[in-house]
């Protein structure tokens, strides 16, 4: 199967974008969900946003939690406050819960949780990810090989689970860590240690906050002083009256972000039964204690034993792209309530009504609902992949996984300046999103790591299939069409994979990482330009399948902005290549003000669909047009300093 496809035939162009319609309410639906107090305009958009008939199944629960009092934001707690109050609302969203091991194995809830326990607490959305995720989730998928373990402490809480494989001198190659778990042939048992200060565990929550915890360890198995290379082992770490024996945890400095009790982790000898190797179809024991595994490569061993990693990318990416909603949405409602002075003498206008400000929104606003839809999307191809095609899947996961939390971070970035000063202090809800989505771009696979070796796979995949009919624009045609827009995008994928194969045949012989030190900048911006060319297939399949002319026209005109802005940084490209002419080039400009302008009057109603609980915005001052030092009382209470 080819990477990328050109469409053989391109359908009619438009020759000016459709004019959005007034506001109306078209007839009623029975399939879109009513949102109390919202226009029929704004309940479609969620309802698309929201994976349509699924969305209270997907993600009612949690919606509701972010709507919870016990949610509130609480800034003014202390770091080690912050931590034990994670933990206390991890338990209740376990609560929530029919069955935590159906979620641990249902991606779709599971990403939805992050995706709005985030915005109130990154430190739940970290906590989360790595009890259901990594902890059960691993379980899980080893169950063929546990023999009918017993979950129901897990399950319970009555111990938390973490997971242990980074250590500290192997993060990305965490394929060569140095965590030992020899099997003691006297016992049938392991011997799980730590041998040097670099194999220590980097970074896992395995302080006593939160009451006892168990962890997967990943470990290299020794057999008979051979090693048979990393496998996960279930290890108790602590209960109620400590650490165990052997188990040596140090607290880390406090990070910036959302406080976890982040640590570093090792073994002294710790002896650990027979059934705490998870085994499965990549290896297991037989009753001599030799390895049987279906798998002759020790890095695919580890590999299928640590595939929860990519679940937990799609955990990642949807939590920051709740959090870049969040902010949007704050910063979306500051812009319409903070007025400042209007042109004429005496006369105050909205920071909405200024072009400079709302077209940077709106462009974020665009990039947001590409990336819900890229992501719906996303988890749909994981959650449904045959066999043969879980490759392809990983690459794609892992590139999307990239592309949204660094564009969360951008957006949010962006969100935070538009509040100005007001978005500096942690009490409006804005500040400390930044810092979390940081976590999101690190945690589950580096983003450049993780983008360096798709870039790789892709640049050695098939070649690029081609229509007969390039996507070249007459000198007359506009850039309007979305299908147009999307084959130009394409073309920009093909270029710079041609530039980096070009690059890689150049470089230097004999030296393999000088050709790919060669090769990997073209490489990268391959897979970026990738990234963005599905986000916008993702966006025209939502499109579609608006139900009403209002909500389709709208959506048309977000997903034009969106595209238009993706194509703008390669105009240089196409115009050389002859995909677009100099008259296009000059009058991309005025295209998008126009299409900025268009939306501009829907900017609020396009935030107001990311349906964020009113409980939520009410308690954040600058959401709920609430100024610092508004309050009436304040001015009547002297302050001493200043008498």
């Amino acid at each position: 199967m080819s990477i990328l496809t050109f469409r053989a035939e391109h359908p009619a162009r438009e020759a000016e974008p459709k004019p959005l319609p007034e506001q109306r309410r078209p007839e009623r639906r029975t399939n879109v969900q009513p949102v109390a107090g919202a226009s029929r305009l704004q309940q479609e958009l969620t309802h698309l946003l929201f994976d349509q008939e699924d969305r209270n199944r997907v993600h009612g629960a949690w919606r509701q939690l972010l709507a919870a009092k016990e949610f509130r934001h609480r800034a003014e707690l202390s770091p080690g406050a912050r931590t034990a109050l994670a933990y206390e609302r991890l338990r209740m969203v376990n609560t929530r819960v029919d069955s935590p091991l159906d979620l641990a194995g249902d991606v779709r809830s599971l990403a939805a949780l992050h995706e709005w326990v985030g915005v109130a607490d990154g430190g739940v959305c970290t906590l989360a990810s790595i009890h259901y995720n990594l902890f059960l989730g691993s379980l899980l998928d080893h169950r063929n090989g546990t023999g009918g373990r017993d979950l129901s402490e897990f399950t319970a809480m009555r111990s938390t689970g973490t997971f242990l494989c980074t250590e500290l001198d192997h993060g990305n190659d965490a394929a060569a860590l140095r965590t030992t778990a020899t099997l003691d042939p006297e016992t049938g048992g392991f011997i799980l240690h730590t041998p040097t200060p670099g194999a220590q565990k980097f970074m896992p929550n395995t302080s006593l906050a939160g009451g006892p915890k168990s962890a997967v360890v990943a470990a290299r198995l020794i057999i008979d002083g051979e090693d048979q290379g990393v496998f996960l082992f279930l290890t108790r770490l602590s209960d109620r009256n400590g650490h165990l024996p052997g188990v040596h945890v140090r607290k880390l400095p406090d990070r910036t972000g959302t406080p976890v009790d982040h640590c570093l982790t090792a073994f002294e000898h710790v002896r650990i039964p027979r059934e705490a190797l998870l085994e499965g179809a990549h290896g297991r024991l037989d009753g001599e204690g030799r390895l049987d595994s279906e798998i002759g490569s020790a890095r695919k061993r580890f590999l299928q034993s640590v595939g929860r990693v990519t679940a937990g990318k799609l955990c990642m990416s949807a939590g920051t792209l709740g959090m870049s909603r969040a902010a949007l949405a704050i910063a979306v409602r500051h812009a319409h309530s903070r007025y400042i002075s209007g042109p004429k003498l005496g006369e105050r206008v909205p920071l909405a009504a200024h072009r400079s400000h709302h077209g940077r929104l709106l462009h974020s606003l665009a990039t947001a609902y590409a990336m819900t839809f890229l992501h719906r999307a996303t988890v749909s191809r994981w959650t449904e992949h045959a066999p043969e095609e879980r490759a392809d899947v990983e690459r794609l996961v892992a590139i999307v996984k990239g592309w949204i939390t660094w564009q969360a971070r951008a957006l949010t970035t962006e969100a935070r300046e538009r509040c100005g000063a007001q978005g500096f202090f942690p009490v409006n809800g804005i500040s400390e999103l930044t810092q979390n989505i940081e976590g999101g771009i690190t945690a589950e696979g580096d983003n450049l790591v993780i983008w360096v070796k798709a870039g790789s796979e892709m640049l050695f995949g098939q070649e690029v299939e081609r229509g007969a009919d390039h996507p070249d624009l007459p000198s007359d045609m506009s850039l309007t069409s979305l299908p147009c827009l999307r084959d130009l995008l394409t073309e920009v994928v093909a270029l710079w994979q041609a530039r980096a194969r070009t690059a890689l045949r150049q470089g230097p012989k004999g030296d393999p990482l000088g050709r790919w030190n060669e090769a990997s900048g073209p490489a990268l911006k391959m897979v970026s330009a990738f990234a963005g060319l599905k986000a916008a297939d993702a966006f025209i399949e939502a499109v579609a399948q608006a139900e009403s002319d209002e909500t389709r026209a709208l959506l048309e005109q977000l997903c034009r902005l969106f595209l238009l802005r993706q194509i703008d940084g390669h105009t240089g490209d196409l115009l050389a290549e002859g995909h677009v002419s100099a008259d296009h080039v000059r009058a991309l400009p005025h295209l998008v003000n126009g299409v900025v302008a268009g939306l501009a009057p829907h900017m609020a109603a396009l935030a107001d669909a990311f349906d964020l609980p009113s409980e939520y915005l009410g308690a954040l001052p600058i959401a709920a047009d609430r100024r610092l030092g508004d309050a009436a009382d304040e001015w009547a209470r002297p302050d001493p300093l200043w008498h």
